[in-house]
């Protein structure tokens, strides 16, 4: 079957683009007829070789919020009583990125020649990852897909909202930092050295201030190795990403991620939520434990909560509860691995996590407003530190000729 884009009008003369599959051209047209459009244009999608070049077809480049979005309007449809395969056509149809779309019309088509939703969305694992497609299949298993899909809609949307909340934390000290770098360099390239030859054609450096001479070599060597200096930075941070990409590397770099000062703590409890919330999700949507588990450490985030996932998992296999191993690895405050050990004996384990992360979300919120009303005075504090020593430095041998003409 080949791809064909269409132009055509609604009943009330809307304008409306999409793609659709069938046999030929002819085909195509009076499936569009069936659904009451009239046909404008229609033209075959080049294939591969002739439309896509080197690199093949569009890939999709979806957000997470816009699958949230894509996965509540499929479950309302379904829960509307319309057809699996009608609602995936639908939102094939307004889809807005190609390779988006593209993507849409591969699985109607494998679900078409009878393959499962959860084995079509699996062909784009980076788009929809293993949470999603696991939970889809529970939902196929089950009968419940449009009741797993609302509860895979509110998952993303937490997740999202949580990034947002980590975003807002991070955004302010990094720009800001790189503002006070930004001022700092051009202040010792671009304003010191025009001083330096006022203060050369009032005597040289021989009676300037230790302050203002330490400054003046601060900008001589900024000026002289500027190049290298770059060059060095260039090298360690590629050296940085490589050794990073190493398993003991990823290991090292995520414990500094949780032990950090300030960050640490915030990152950790990031982690832990996400961890709960999956794990509560996965549980819910009708996922086996030892799955759900598999699922949760690959998608952690961090080695250390995905090693300590996985210690945890074994022992689990051998018919141990999951409280004690998850307590053992001490990467888990007690808080957490005593609520699951409870929720295990209680038979509410879903419920209980589904609390740590609710929790742990609120805790994140506060943390990140303490934190943001914590480092916008230090910011400020530091840039004026730099700013007023730098100006100080300059102005200190002005002051002082000025004082000596004033004795004079």
């Amino acid at each position: 079957m080949a791809i064909f884009t269409y132009s055509a009008k609604t009943s009330d003369g809307k304008r409306v683009d999409g793609t659709i599959r069938a046999g030929d051209r002819t085909t195509a047209q009076d499936e569009l007829r069936k659904k009451r459009l009239t046909v404008v244009s229609i033209s075959a999608v080049k294939d591969r070789k002739k439309g896509y070049g080197l690199f093949g077809p569009p890939k999709p480049h979806v957000k997470p919020k816009d699958i949230a979005v894509v996965t509540r309007q499929l479950a309302t449809m379904i829960s509307a009583g319309i057809p699996l395969l009608e609602g995936l056509e639908i939102l094939e149809e307004q889809a807005a990125d190609k390779g988006f779309k593209i993507a849409f019309g591969k699985i109607i088509e494998k679900i078409r020649a009878g393959t499962d939703f959860s084995t079509a969305l699996s062909e784009y694992p980076k788009v929809f990852g293993k949470i999603y497609i696991n939970m889809v299949r529970a939902g196929e298993a089950s009968g419940q897909l449009d009741t797993i899909l609302v509860r895979l809609a509110e998952y993303l949307e937490a997740t999202e909202a949580l990034k947002r909340e980590i975003r807002s934390a991070m955004t302010y000290p990094v720009v800001s930092l790189f503002l006070i770098l930004s001022i700092t360099i051009g202040l010792l390239v671009g304003i010191v050295p025009k001083f330096k030859e006022i203060f050369n054609a009032l005597g040289g450096e021989k009676n300037l201030p230790a302050p203002t001479k330490i400054l003046l070599d601060i900008s001589d060597f900024m000026q002289q190795q500027f190049l290298l200096m770059i060059g060095i930075c260039v090298v360690f941070i590629i050296a940085f990403l490589m050794y990073k990409k190493t398993k003991r590397g990823e290991w090292q770099w995520h414990w500094v991620i949780l032990h950090m000062p300030v960050f640490g703590p915030l990152f950790r409890k990031v982690a832990i939520s996400r961890f709960a919330r999956t794990f509560s999700t996965l549980l819910g949507s009708g996922v086996p434990m030892l799955a759900a588990l598999d699922i949760v450490g690959a998608t952690a985030g961090n080695r250390l909560l995905e090693d300590a996932v996985a210690k945890a998992k074994d022992k689990v296999t051998k018919g141990e509860p999951l409280g004690e191993p998850l307590a053992a690895t001490k990467v888990f405050p007690p808080m957490v691995t005593r609520m699951i050990a409870i929720g295990e004996k209680s038979g509410a384990l879903e419920k209980l996590l589904g609390k740590i992360s609710e929790f742990y979300d609120q805790e994140v919120k506060t943390m990140v407003e303490a934190l943001t009303s914590l480092i916008e005075p230090i910011m400020i504090a530091v840039m004026g530190v730099l700013v007023g020593g730098i100006v100080l430095a300059i102005f200190l041998p002005i002051l002082k000729v000025q004082e000596m003409l004033t004795k004079k």
